[in-house]
């Protein structure tokens, strides 16, 4: 990964500042820098733990209670909870509010893009929130921290206080299906934009790897931040390697000024 590319930033400034509607699409190279592992990256959380990965199988979890209760205790330290906004994250939710920025899209599921101050209703989670815990029977959601006390007290694989059904992270895990109405308004989102910004993310994981694809074909110039290279570069008006977090706040700087 590279040092900022001052002149691909001002090319990046002058899009955001000449458009209409910016669309940010976001992975886990925007939560690293607030202690956030990513999944499959060379210090990946599945590259260290290759183990881990089965935890996140919704089978899995829904026919092993042990499954289950090693997923509660991991979550016990889990750093989702405890992290905190980086510049990445202050920087996108100052392009909102000075009027550049209108919708993140985001793979991520810490929730930092709202603690940053990005509106919530501008913010599409595709893949869930770490954030609450909802019932697999009933449906029933309530805050994390709520559950994780009980487990701290001794329920090792708390059942539902409504119904008594499952409860899980209300996070998308393998062979979950997205929800219909979050994916379409992610797609939506993509359809009406003039510029798309796709800002780490390796544009690998589908369905929302399609939404990049989506947007060119409706018209938008699409830029790309990330530290390593993704199947979409060669189809970008510009492309920056390098640290999201100098990126972006480089990127607020120039806007600043015009």
């Amino acid at each position: 990964m590279g040092p900022v590319d001052r002149d691909a930033v001002t090319a990046v400034a002058r899009l955001v500042a000449a458009a209409d509607q910016v669309v940010a699409l976001t992975g886990a190279g925007v939560s690293t820098a607030s202690g956030i592992p990513d999944f499959r990256g060379p210090d990946g959380l599945w590259t260290r733990d290759p183990g881990a990965q089965r935890l996140a199988s919704i089978d899995v979890y829904l026919e092993d209670g042990e499954v289950r209760r090693e997923v509660w205790r991991r979550r016990l330290s889990d750093p989702v909870l405890s992290a905190r906004p980086n510049p990445s994250h202050a920087a996108l939710a100052e392009l909102e509010q000075r009027g550049h920025l209108h919708t993140v899209v985001t793979q991520n599921v810490d929730g930092l893009h709202q603690a940053a101050g990005n509106a919530p209703d501008r913010v599409i989670e595709v893949h869930g929130t770490a954030r609450e815990v909802m019932c697999l029977s009933c449906g029933r959601r309530v805050p994390m921290p709520q559950v994780l006390e009980r487990v701290r007290e001794g329920e090792h694989d708390p059942p539902c206080r409504q119904c008594g059904g499952l409860l899980k992270s209300a996070t998308v895990s393998f062979g979950q299906a997205l929800d219909p109405a979050v994916l379409q308004a992610a797609h939506h989102a993509a359809l009406g934009c003039d510029l798309f910004l796709a800002i780490g993310t390796s544009l690998t994981v589908y369905p929302v790897a399609l939404l990049p694809r989506t947007a060119r074909e409706a018209g938008a110039r699409l830029v790309i931040i990330n530290g390593e290279r993704t199947p979409y570069d060669d189809e970008a008006d510009v492309v920056l390697r390098a640290d999201t977090s100098a990126t972006l706040t480089s990127l607020v700087e120039q806007l600043r000024k015009r």
